[in-house]
């Protein structure tokens, strides 16, 4: 009837459920399922961590891109006003510089107005002068000198009339 190959078999068996009995007994199902929890509990603490701060990273990166746009922002406004500057600047210089060149223009056209009247005034000062002279040789070669010198008297007053 039972021969020694059912013996090992109903032995093994035995040994089987006394081992799972066993392992009952001591609570090892509960410790794996102890140690898994803890290990999932872990992994979702992990993955919480991880995904609170790729939030906080989404959350910088949003702020440094808000304050970028707002650097390049302020950086065109800027250079929108340093150009707005630099062209009231240069109308500035432009219209100075006219200026200047108008006064310089104008005083030296005053100088050379001046230095006109000068020469003519000189001129005619010179002409006066040889005509007074040439008339003088002329008058005291033909008058006596009583008559020449009321002549030559009479002539220089009259030249200084006309010319005053």
């Amino acid at each position: 009837m039972f021969d020694a190959t059912m013996w090992a078999q109903i032995w093994a068996q035995v040994a089987l459920v006394l081992f799972i009995g066993l392992v009952i007994y001591l609570g090892v199902p509960r410790m794996i399922t102890k140690s898994l929890d803890e290990r999932a509990a872990k992994i979702a603490a992990e993955l919480d961590a991880a995904k609170r701060l790729r939030d906080e990273a989404q959350a910088l990166l949003a702020e440094y891109q808000k304050k970028r746009k707002e650097a390049e922002s302020e950086a065109e406004q800027i250079v929108a006003a340093a150009q707005r500057e630099a062209a009231t600047l240069a109308t500035e210089a432009r219209q100075k510089t006219e200026d200047y060149v108008a006064r310089r223009t104008a005083l030296s056209e005053q100088k050379i107005k001046n230095a006109e009247s000068e020469a003519v005034n000189a001129v005619r000062a010179a002409a006066v002068d040889l005509a007074i002279a040439a008339a003088e040789k002329l008058i005291s070669s033909k008058l006596d000198d009583k008559a020449g010198a009321a002549l030559f008297n009479n002539a220089v007053g009259e030249v200084k009339t006309r010319l005053n």
